[in-house]
């Protein structure tokens, strides 16, 4: 087989050094073997850890298959790395001998190129962007700065933190042009919120073409640190030689394959939509302030907006509680500032903090979040006892989010929550199991209680009739008196109710009293809700400075 020319060009030592290799990259645990190779520990570090105790390998296979899938390449093309940035490492490492090579970047971009060449000792060659043109690269003024010694061309597509796209044309162009000279290294860390084509579709054509990708940024994975190259065969090879052993941590090649899962992928996909509607309204909103002088078109996740002062608009988002970037220390973009596009409400407080509304920072309250999973269910909830909004729900159950919108609404408090369950099985467990994380989140939202009303009580629903008493006590206690005519309303098993306000009850640490009478299965139980929601909000709602409503001294 012939190879890959442009390997000519990599390290002579690196291309003569034998690949360390591992029984782990050749064999499989689940295939029955007993591995005594590693001088692993034969117990885990703890009671309920699944395989800590062993290598995940150099590239773990359930995990590379995964990825392999996500953006549909041969594992023969794909080397794992952690996160993006590691593979920038490696591929400098793998072509550049200290103070012989070069590679060539164009700023303003990702400072890791360059950072991991000063590294190597390699030199740097820079030929800016256009910045009157949109941040556009020259083609032509790219391949006369190519020197006999240039090793890699890094470019960033959609770049950060300019937030364009390069033409596919143009990076087609580059890789003719340096056939057999140097790898061009597109990183595309941010090309899922683009819209548009990536350069695998065209790696087949080019042996010099590496794609970057990474789970950090639209798969919402940055703590996770999973980023790939994707290239020829024996580029793969070759960056693998240089990668450490054991790279990856069995948590982190476990946590690759629950992320790329179809149905999570179409979640996350949703998200991203959402990601970017929200980034082209909030633009229009930054479009209406003064000291906001450019808005430069994005394909990211992120705005980089040019201002009158770069450090005093830095400081007044400071100030509110909010972090930005300046990038006034990078080539050609003084005075701007580079945006993540946060949730809705990360937005909403921006905008509020520019506009003078919310001067000063402010604390995050009586706030909560708790994160459950159990082997029905996945559950995400954060509350803020001291904020309306949002009000976000999706358990899967749609009757039972309009309940738990109901509580929030009325008792006057902030809930977000997404489940993910077997609904499909039974909606008993996403149910219950929503319910205790509701009140795991209120306990620890209350904190010592201190200021509360601690008591709350009643609500008549159309024929219906409901009396709710509640008394944040810490002790447990439910009485739940109620004969409901039906045995469903809508996707909701009426027998769910009590079940809901036992977890609650119980969770919360709290007696209380729920009697619900009526002929009408629908208004009882939305009955039960609104109240339970009205006393709650009675009992929480901060009323009596910084007292303890309790004569023990101890809620």
């Amino acid at each position: 087989m012939q190879q890959n020319s442009i390997l000519s060009r990599a390290r002579p030592s690196v291309l003569a050094m034998k690949a360390y290799s591992s029984a782990r990259s050749l064999y499989k645990a689940g295939d029955g073997y007993i591995f005594l190779d590693a001088n692993e520990c034969a117990y885990e570090p703890y009671v309920g850890a699944q395989n800590l105790n062993r290598y995940a390998g150099q590239q773990p296979r359930d995990a590379i298959e995964a990825l392999c899938r996500l953006y549909d390449v041969s594992s023969r093309n794909l080397v794992l790395t952690r996160g993006a940035d590691e593979a920038i490492d490696v591929l400098v490492r793998s072509f550049c001998e200290g103070g012989k090579d070069s590679i060539l970047i164009c700023p303003p971009t990702f400072p890791m190129y360059g950072q991991a060449a000063t590294l190597q000792g390699a030199e740097i060659i820079e030929v800016p962007l256009n910045i009157e043109n949109n941040f556009s690269i020259d083609v032509e003024e790219i391949e006369s700065a190519i020197r006999p010694n240039t090793k890699i061309v890094f470019l960033c597509s959609p770049n950060n933190p300019t937030g364009n796209l390069i033409p596919l044309e143009q990076i087609e162009q580059i890789c003719r042009f340096c056939d057999g000279q140097a790898l061009v290294v597109v990183d595309e860390t941010y090309i899922e919120f683009s819209g548009q084509k990536s350069c695998l579709d065209i790696l087949s054509t080019y042996s010099n073409l590496v794609v970057l990708r990474t789970l950090s940024k639209a798969y919402a994975a940055a703590g996770l640190r999973a980023g790939v190259a994707i290239a020829n065969a024996d580029v793969i090879a070759l960056l693998r030689k240089v990668l450490a052993p054991y790279p990856v941590a069995q948590n982190v090649a476990q946590e690759i394959v629950r992320i790329t899962d179809p149905n999570n992928i179409k979640r996350l996909s949703a998200k991203m939509a959402d990601t970017i509607n929200r980034r082209e309204e909030f633009a229009q909103r930054l479009a209406g302030f003064d000291f906001v002088e450019k808005i430069f078109p994005s394909s990211t996740n992120f705005l980089l907006i040019q201002v009158r002062d770069a450090d005093l608009f830095v400081q007044r988002c400071l100030d509110g509680g909010i972090i930005v970037r300046s990038q006034s220390h990078l080539q050609g973009i003084k005075n701007c500032v580079r945006i993540s596009i946060g949730s809705k409400e990360d937005m909403s407080r921006l905008l509020d903090v520019l506009s003078g509304d919310t001067p000063q920072a402010t604390s995050a309250g009586r706030t909560a979040r708790v994160v459950r999973k159990t082997a029905e269910t996945a559950i995400d909830l954060s509350v803020n006892l001291d904020r309306k909004e949002p009000v976000n729900i999706n358990t899967g159950v749609r009757f039972y989010d309009h309940m738990l919108e109901q509580i929030a609404k009325h008792a006057g408090f902030s809930i977000q929550m997404e489940c993910v369950g077997d609904v499909e099985v039974d909606t008993h467990h996403s149910i219950e199991d929503c319910a205790i994380s509701l009140g795991m989140a209120i306990k620890q939202a209350l904190g010592d209680k201190r200021g509360i009303g601690r008591y709350g009580f009643t609500v008549p629903m159309d024929e219906s009739l409901c009396d709710v008493a509640i008394d944040l006590s810490g002790r447990f206690y439910l009485n739940f008196d109620a004969e409901f005519p039906d045995r469903y309303v809508s996707d909701m098993p009426c027998d769910m109710v009590e079940h809901v306000f036992r977890s609650l009850a119980e969770n919360i640490g709290c007696n209380l009293h729920i009697k619900v009478r009526g002929e009408n299965s629908h208004h009882m139980v939305e009955a039960c809700f609104k109240a339970f929601g009205r006393a709650l909000g009675m009992a929480i709602r901060c009323q009596d400075g910084d007292s303890l409503p309790s004569t023990k001294g101890v809620l």
